[in-house]
């Protein structure tokens, strides 16, 4: 959204021909953003008022449940898990009481409207100068981008408040004119959520002093206020559960992502803990806070805004998914001196804030100390060492550009269908590379899973007729082989022990080999490569949605011998349907060997020796036997397999063009990665 080029005129694909051209394309343009807002807003209320009512905006039964605070007569402490400042108790409990009849509509499309306001808002926040284009754009951009994130959506199912502090402090900021009238808008913000008031230092050292004083003021009195309506609630909030800590769920909580829920998930507790937590907490607040103010004074004020809020986050001794948005703004910020490397920093923090943490890493235990605290990481990271762009810096308007490799000639007028997805002559960004694979890798994993629909025991049948399907087939043709191949290598020790483990191990190992090697030699030829191996995956799991197979190791009645593993309970009705892994019904096509012809062809297309060519092909060889003789799929899966590299070579060549043919002394006088650095 703010990584986009700035210019007084309309460029690239807007501004080609002529003016009326352009206008026309760039209204096009907005219908189709804001048309994809409000799918995406549709969508969100659908859910939530087609859920249960007992399930539903589950946390508003803090209020109206039958513990809630509308019920209750004593301290809004006693309630059901109640973790707002006094004075939000205060302010919220009638309006919550005048709404409780329709409570699930009007809340809903209430928080609707909130999330629509704070997207109009960032977008009208973007750093000057902005194209017309970049202004008309953002703001459906913007609200898209919200409508996805957890955050948001954890706020429109749950039902919480946690849009309003942030909107507060986005029209204190932006929006209203006068300093004490933004300073009173972002005081109330800080007095619903307390570590809001680190706005004041940004706003006294940025010179406007009193909006500072304005905010600290009507902190003071909206605290002073539900101290004396409700003084008992006010001690149990700010003395005896120190600003809140220790209500709600448990501190250590994965959802809880400050730097104090880190510290208590990585062991530590007591006065330790607690000490850590004081000094590194005023260490993040301290450089956040300066750099977020030398962020304003260079006149990128929703980045210093964003950064002041990612220090809140971490510093906060609480800080749940739903207040989380700040993160989000902090997308704003431009990264790298390449043009290529600007999509990082919006990327990722894009993917991590509208996927589970599960799909940006993997479940390794290694790994666990990173998967449960990567938005904690994010926050940290804009807040105290992502080397956001000044704009006096060369590189913040005009980055180092792109380089493309000259279009092929092709046979076809309307070939490639997307001719802005051109051959780039660099090596893409190895962050975002690998950020992409784990991420498409994930959501490939979880279609595959749910290819049967369920683990019932009409999707085993299903499975088994059209295995059986598969064999009548290969009978017909005399190709049903799999029986005598498997007992035949069952019954040689070694030749069983290099065919299972030439299954296990070479699946992942050769693919991810093959794009490492291109991506260091052969920089276009990987971007060719890698849509290749994607239009391929992506074929295969229509197949395997469409037609749910068992292979023959789960066919109980053919005796095959499942030599990688071991003998099965076939007594179990949903054994083989969904495991915690795979789907071990998604056996048409096999990308067990669409991955190897993958490897192979692309090998021998792109290997300059003829023995390489030859290597290459061994290996589609190798796993076609090792498929049959493992007993994991039919002869026909191969089949399968080798349909859908076909689609993925079509595809790759409909859409993008011939593959671009360079020399390596063009790619090796391409300019090369430079690391961003920020002027001190």
């Amino acid at each position: 959204m703010a990584n986009v080029e700035h210019g007084g005129q309309m460029s690239g694909a807007f501004g080609a021909g002529t003016t009326h051209e352009a206008k026309a394309r760039l209204k096009v343009a907005r219908v189709g953003l804001w048309t994809v807002a409000a799918v995406l807003a549709v969508r969100q209320v659908a859910v939530v008022l087609g859920t249960p009512r007992g399930e539903r905006l589950t946390d508003l039964e803090t209020w109206v449940g039958t513990n809630g605070v509308l019920h209750v007569n004593g301290s809004l402490y006693d309630s059901t898990r109640f973790t707002g400042t006094p004075f939000a108790g205060l302010v919220l409990k009638p309006l919550t009481r005048a709404a409780q009849q329709a409570l699930g509509w009007s809340w809903t499309f209430g928080t609707l409207l909130l999330v629509v306001a704070l997207g109009l808002i960032a977008a009208r926040a973007l750093p000057k100068p902005v194209t017309r284009r970049s202004s008309l754009l953002a703001a459906p951009v913007a609200i898209s981008l919200l409508m996805l994130s957890l955050p948001v959506r954890n706020t429109l199912y749950l039902g919480q408040t946690s849009i309003i502090p942030v909107l507060l402090v986005l029209l204190g900021c932006f929006a209203v004119r006068g300093e004490r009238t933004s300073g009173a808008l972002i005081g109330l913000g800080a007095a619903l959520q307390p570590t809001l008031l680190l706005f004041a230092p940004l706003l006294w050292f940025t010179g406007r002093r009193r909006a500072a004083v304005s905010t600290a003021g009507t902190f003071a009195v909206c605290t002073a206020l539900a101290w004396a309506a409700m003084p008992h609630d006010s001690y149990t909030y700010w003395v005896h559960h120190l600003a809140g800590t220790g209500l709600g769920g448990k501190a250590d909580d994965h959802a809880n992502q400050s730097l104090h829920g880190a510290l208590l998930r990585l062991g530590l507790s007591g006065p330790l803990e607690i000490g850590l937590f004081f000094v590194l907490g005023t260490a993040v607040a301290v450089l956040g806070l300066r750099r977020a103010i030398r962020y304003a004074h260079d006149g990128q004020l929703l980045l210093a805004v964003a950064v002041t809020g990612c220090v809140a986050v971490a510093v906060s001794p609480t800080s749940w998914q739903h207040q989380l948005l700040w993160v989000l703004l902090a997308v704003v910020g431009r990264v790298g001196r390449r043009a290529s490397d600007r999509y990082v920093w919006p990327v990722a923090v894009v993917l991590l804030m509208t996927l589970p943490a599960r799909m940006m890493l993997p479940n390794m235990g290694a790994l666990e100390p990173l998967r449960d605290n990567l938005v904690l990481l994010a926050a940290l990271g804009a807040a105290i060492c992502v080397p956001f762009l000044f704009r006096t810096s060369p590189y913040y308007r005009a980055p180092i550009p792109t380089e493309y490799a000259r279009p092929v000639p092709t046979r076809w007028k309307h070939v490639p269908l997307l001719p802005f997805l051109r051959r780039v002559l660099t090596r893409p960004n190895l962050l975002l590379e690998l950020l992409l694979i784990r991420v498409t890798y994930a959501a490939y994993a979880q279609v595959r899973l749910a290819a049967t629909g369920d683990s019932s025991t009409a999707g085993r049948v299903s499975a088994e007729h059209h295995g059986d399907q598969i064999l009548a087939v290969e009978r017909l043709l005399h190709i049903d082989v799999e029986r005598w191949v498997n007992h035949a290598v069952a019954g040689v020790g070694w030749l069983r022990g290099f065919f299972d483990f030439y299954y296990e191990s070479f699946h992942f190992a050769f693919p991810l080999a093959v794009l490492g090697v291109l991506y260091w030699r052969r920089p276009v030829d990987y971007r060719w490569a890698r849509s290749v191996l994607g239009f391929t995956t992506f074929a295969a799991l229509i197949g395997f949605w469409l037609y749910p197979l068992a292979p023959p190791r789960l066919m109980p009645h053919l005796g095959i011998i499942d030599t990688v593993h071991g003998v099965q309970d076939f007594s179990k009705p949903d054994y083989g349907t969904l495991t915690a892994l795979t789907n071990q019904y998604a056996a048409m096509p096999s990308l067990h060997f669409g991955w190897s012809l993958w490897c192979g062809l692309t090998i021998a297309i792109l290997a300059p020796k003829w023995w390489m060519k030859v290597l290459g092909l061994l290996h589609p060889l190798f796993t076609v036997s090792a498929i049959v003789a493992t007993g994991n799929h039919w002869v026909l899966d191969a089949a399968g397999g080798a349909a859908v590299v076909g689609v993925g070579f079509g595809l790759a060549q409909l859409f993008q063009g011939p593959r671009a043919r360079v020399t390596a002394a063009a790619v090796s006088s391409a300019p090369a990665p430079e690391t961003a650095r920020t002027p001190s």
